[in-house]
């Protein structure tokens, strides 16, 4: 049973992979390179995301989860606003690159 569902994991990311490519746009013209060039252009390099929306542990020693990342700064205070309402209780940061731009600390109680 074990296999069978490592398989099917395996096809599924297959096929994840190959996204992109089922869909550009035909073109009969080009071949599958200029395709995989395409498809791969509209996509950010994580360097291009220098906005983050952190959730850390509760020593506040290690970041647990990841919320947003973006390349917009306002995208990226709204999604910090919006989990520092839906999560009053945890240390929230917003970063840009490696700098923190506004924090949440939480209740101090």
């Amino acid at each position: 049973m074990r296999a069978s569902s490592e398989t099917t994991r395996l096809r599924f990311a297959d096929s994840f992979r190959r996204l992109p490519y089922r869909l550009s746009p035909g073109d009969d013209e080009h071949d599958a390179s200029d395709h995989a060039s395409s498809a791969s252009h509209g996509m950010f390099p994580a360097e291009d995301l220098p906005y983050k929306v952190e959730i850390w542990d509760e020593s506040k020693t290690v970041v647990e989860q990841v919320l947003a990342v973006t390349a917009n700064g306002s995208i990226g205070y709204a999604a910090y606003y919006a989990a520092t309402r839906e999560r009053p209780d945890r240390y929230i940061t917003l970063r840009h690159k490696n700098a923190i731009v506004s924090r949440w600390n939480g209740p101090t109680n």
